[in-house]
């Protein structure tokens, strides 16, 4: 076994043993389901909402909670460990630091990725029994694709905070501050801009602005399964975007590979 595999197989035995994959399971299962079944609350009526409107749904509620257990996961990944020692013990074993940040993010990578499968996946298969399976299949694969790489987007931006800051107290700070700048205050700016421009953003400048958020670049991907009376805000006026899913999927691809780049170079530099 390569030094890589070691410590991925080490970060993902520990996310099972701190429960980590369980409960992120157990939180997409309840919220995929309950918006599956209970969606069609909020218009009046009990029953399965359409399709559209549950990939919609559990859009608008994922951008908040997948980054925020991202972040949660992996903020102390460098900085927990070089307070307790252990960071400078691994390192004095025959593997490099590229090797070790690399073994990090598959192994808890991982553990995001196959919650999402899990846990929404668990959701489509209920739904496709009482629906049309090719278009669930559809619609659900370009969902769990796109959640999992907002995942592993912020695990990339959590290493960077976690390989800048001096303390693990001051890590969770940035962290929580991270989420509520990319899920909530990127899209109040936005807003004003919108608002405050005298000609206004261009719809293709819209969705340029936006894809600097991979929160935003998230829902934009998943607006191709979405009717446009499904979506609302900001969303809305970038719905008929000239970029199809494949183009957005690769640029978020580009947010996980630059900000991994990023941490890599902190890492290499960094005196433990």
């Amino acid at each position: 076994m390569n030094p890589i595999q070691a410590v991925a197989l080490k970060e993902f035995q520990d996310g099972l043993r701190n429960r980590w994959l369980l409960s992120i399971t157990i939180v997409f299962s309840v919220l995929a389901i309950g918006l599956s079944y209970y969606g069609s609350l909020a218009s009046g009526q009990l029953g399965s909402p359409s399709l559209s409107t549950t990939i919609a749904s559990l859009s608008s509620l994922s951008v908040f909670i997948i980054p925020l257990i991202a972040l949660l996961l992996c903020y102390d990944s460098f900085v927990g460990e070089q307070e307790s020692g252990t960071l400078l013990l691994l390192l004095t074993y025959p593997i490099s630091r590229g090797q070790l940040l690399l073994g990090k993010f598959i192994g808890q990578g991982c553990i995001i990725s196959l919650a999402t499968l899990l846990g929404f996946g668990s959701a489509a298969v209920l739904i496709a029994l009482n629906g049309n399976v090719a278009e669930v299949f559809s619609a659900f694969s370009l969902f769990i694709v796109s959640s999992s790489l907002l995942g592993l987007s912020f695990i990339a931006l959590a290493y960077i905070i976690s390989l800048v800051a001096s303390e693990k107290s001051k890590a969770a700070g940035i962290a929580l501050l991270l989420w509520l700048f990319f899920v909530l205050l990127f899209d109040l700016v936005l807003l004003g801009l919108l608002v405050g421009i005298e000609d206004g953003l261009t719809q293709q400048g819209l969705v340029q602005v936006m894809m600097f958020n991979p929160a935003d670049l998230f829902r934009l991907i998943n607006l191709s399964a979405l009717q446009a009376s499904d979506v609302n805000g900001v969303l809305s006026v970038a719905i008929n975007s000239e970029f199809n899913s494949l183009t957005l999927l690769i640029i978020m691809l580009a947010w996980i590979i630059i900000p991994l780049g990023i941490a890599q170079l902190i890492f290499s530099k960094k005196s433990i």
